[in-house]
């Protein structure tokens, strides 16, 4: 018999009333697969579920919960209650909660919470959004240079239950200037009375708190740490990010990216979870925007309306133009905003981009035209002198289109704009008004309408 998931488990439980039982089960799971069943449950059984959690696992299951189900769960608890749970949870948790939350539940759980998670979330929420200050987390564990391996051990002890982690300790002098780092295993086999400052390593790597998410992600996959220490301008340590919340920066910026890649307003909410009227607003700019831009085609077609009444073969072949610039166009763009993302291309790498996008259209551009010479010929048995503009025309279009999809990322990045914004729909569109001016004006000279 197939052994029955832990979701079905629960429910059972649940309906069947078996309360203590449940409390067992849940006891031997992992907080993230009991917050990943939660949200499979009702609101009710959701909230019953919660409240039936062993207290020790509240907090770090609650943690896991999707923003609506916190703010459900968070709503049906006594002040008390609310309170304790902010108070067990991560500083940079229960800051990202209070963000999503309206200001009455901030103000009903702030007014309840302890002094000290009070102190650390108005710390946090100082800082701009998607900063390093903003994500940053202020339970850590600080050591001074002064101290003893014996002493440093013994505020580990103090400190570390309620610290992210204690893999790596963070230095500070006496002004609370970082001066270096010590991992937990170096005190572990350093003598008692070894003093911190003589075994701390101190080429430190640190952010700092105004420094952009994005940036803060490089930093790590650079370095590739599980943490690292965040200080102010003054090069004071304030708090610590850990690659947890690295990763979910990498998804929200990822995700951002492939919005404004497709011509969407980004959103933070989950698309089951947003609002059609709320998508309706994302999509609608673009769409306007790009309908506009788009009645230029229109226009150059109504331009050459007398040429292509002469020889109306060359209207069957437009739409293969614009989509194969479109196309190649995009193939570069994503290219590029890609390199830029990872730091690999600077503005000073342009020319070097441009050269290369240069050979690369030009030997897609030949390889095309070629291809579709042959099947011109042979397939759609046309003049030798209309295949012969097609072909040009597909050239010139691949050739018009790398360049504008590897250039126009590279200066809206050094304009201070998202290269993303710079994608696909936009570049399609200026490439398709290239495309049918070149295609016009070679079938004007060489055929003669």
């Amino acid at each position: 018999m197939e052994e029955r998931n832990d979701l079905e488990v629960i429910r059972e439980l649940l309906d069947t009333k078996q309360y203590t039982s449940l409390r067992q089960k849940m006891a031997d799971m992992n907080a993230a697969d009991i917050a990943a069943c939660m949200e499979d449950l009702t609101e009710e059984e959701r909230m019953k579920t919660f409240r039936i959690l062993p207290k020790t696992m509240a907090a770090d299951v609650f943690a896991y919960l999707e923003t609506d189900s916190q703010q459900f769960i968070i709503n049906g608890m006594s002040d008390k209650d609310a309170a304790l749970i902010i108070d067990n949870l991560m500083a940079d948790d229960a800051t990202d909660l209070l963000e999503e939350m309206p200001a009455n539940i901030v103000k009903r759980i702030l007014k309840n919470a302890s002094a000290e998670t009070r102190r650390d979330i108005n710390h946090l929420l100082r800082y701009p959004e998607d900063s390093a200050g903003s994500i940053m987390t202020v339970e850590y564990v600080d050591l001074k240079e002064s101290m003893t391996v014996e002493d440093a051990i013994a505020r580990i002890r103090e400190r570390g239950v309620d610290s992210e982690t204690i893999n790596i300790c963070y230095v500070t002098d006496a002004n609370r200037k970082l001066v270096g780092t010590v991992a937990l295993r170096y005190l572990l086999i350093s003598p008692s009375d070894a003093v911190i400052g003589d075994i701390m390593h101190e080429n430190v790597i640190y952010l700092n708190t105004m420094m952009d998410q994005e940036e803060v992600a490089r930093q790590f996959q650079k370095y590739d740490f599980t943490a690292m220490p965040v200080v102010d301008n003054e090069e004071r340590l304030v708090g610590i990010i850990t690659v947890d919340d690295v990763v979910d920066i990498m998804q929200e910026e990822a995700t951002e990216d492939m919005e404004k890649m497709a011509a969407i307003l980004p959103s933070d909410k989950p698309y089951l979870k947003t609002s059609v009227f709320d998508t309706w607003k994302q999509r609608m700019p673009w769409l306007l925007l790009l309908m506009v831009s788009a009645t230029f085609t229109g226009s150059i077609l109504m331009h050459f309306e007398d040429a292509l009444s002469k020889m109306a073969i060359l209207t069957a072949y437009i739409p293969m133009l614009m989509d194969t610039g479109g196309n190649a166009g995009g193939q570069a763009s994503v290219t590029i905003i890609r390199g830029l993302s990872l730091n690999e291309i600077n503005y000073k790498d342009t020319f070097k981009v441009i050269w290369k996008e240069f050979r690369v259209a030009f030997l897609c551009g030949l390889v095309l035209a070629a291809a579709n010479f042959v099947k011109l010929l042979l397939l759609d048995r046309i003049p030798v002198p209309v295949a012969a503009v097609v072909c040009m025309t597909l050239v010139c279009a691949v050739l018009a289109a790398k360049f504008i999809g590897c250039t126009l990322p590279i200066l809206a990045k050094r304009l201070g704009f998202d290269p993303a914004v710079m994608a696909s729909p936009f570049i399609t569109t200026l490439v398709d008004v290239i495309s049918l001016v070149v295609y016009f004006a070679i079938a004007t000279h060489l055929l003669h309408i």
